[in-house]
């Protein structure tokens, strides 16, 4: 790994990860030598079979790979959670509610402060009210960033990636990562498998979890929209762009929660669709907003 800290990086967050899952005898790689100053570290290589690959080439392992994963996320939601960490709070809402900046008022060419503010109205006191305590997350938790090692046993059979930015968060955060996944399409007979192995696992009465992983689903979907948008407008990276249909699936089958209909109503009247003109729309202002204010 080369995190020169002359660009903004530090790799001992990474570290600090990997020393954390390591001694739940999980798959972080292994740190043979380390250079923090200079940001250089030399790490173990879990080879190329990324889950995304694994599944497109052997999609008859995808139910496999799946359960294993999800196993991983038992194994750390039942255990002390990272010393330390951050909690995913308040922050991430005003994130998710940045969709209405990056998203909608490039596309709508008006204003949306009050559009915003009245989803912040129902979308915070949900977020508020969110059981079953924090556990650590992971928070990039999906096929590009999990690696398929079958000759390990159990949990550890999965090789674990991009991992620095874990946080303290709810349980449901990771499981939804893994399932609604923004780069491939998870069948969904193996989403409701994993969020019922994962309840099962924790011992989570399902009804109230999986109201409590559609909450959270929708924080998350929001936010992504925002940074995928914000990818092409401020950052000139367009192909980002091509990615939001997936998202807004995503987000529009957590809306359909009854107990979100206020917020559903909200999102689908003020948000636009990502119309094949609403997406040309963002890729036409590639790079044009200069600042993140």
């Amino acid at each position: 790994m080369d995190a020169p800290p002359e660009a903004g990086e530090d790799v001992r967050p990474f570290l600090k990860v990997a020393a954390y899952l390591r001694d739940l005898e999980l798959s972080a790689p292994e740190i043979y030598a380390a250079d923090e100053t200079n940001g250089f570290l030399i790490l173990e290589d879990f080879g190329r079979d990324l889950y995304d690959v694994v599944c497109a080439r052997k999609p008859h392992l995808e139910t496999e790979l799946y359960d294993a994963a999800v196993d991983v996320l038992i194994h750390i939601a039942s255990s002390t959670p990272l010393d330390g960490a951050a909690d995913y709070g308040p922050l991430m809402t005003d994130l998710a509610l940045s969709c209405y900046r990056w998203y909608a008022e490039p596309v709508l060419s008006h204003d949306m402060s009050s559009e915003r503010e009245a989803a912040r109205t129902v979308l915070t006191p949900l977020i508020a009210a969110l059981g079953h305590g924090r556990v650590t997350i992971l928070r990039d938790y999906h096929a590009q960033n999990l690696l398929w090692l079958p000759d390990r046993a159990g949990p550890s059979r999965v090789g674990l990636l991009d991992f620095q930015d874990a946080m303290l968060g709810h349980p449901a955060y990771d499981v939804i990562s893994l399932t609604t996944d923004a780069r491939r399409d998870v069948p969904v007979e193996v989403q409701k498998r994993c969020l019922a192995r994962f309840s099962d696992g924790l011992n989570l009465n399902p009804v109230d979890f999986n109201r409590e992983a559609a909450i959270c689903s929708v924080q998350r979907n929001l936010r992504i929209l925002m940074i995928f948008a914000r990818m092409s407008l401020h950052f000139s990276r367009p192909h980002y762009v091509d990615l939001i249909p997936r998202v807004w699936g995503h987000l529009q089958r957590d809306l359909d929660h009854p107990d979100l209909s206020s917020l559903a109503h909200l999102i689908r009247t003020h948000l636009p669709e990502p119309t094949k003109e609403t997406l040309q729309c963002l890729k036409e202002k590639c790079g044009t907003i200069p600042t993140l204010q």
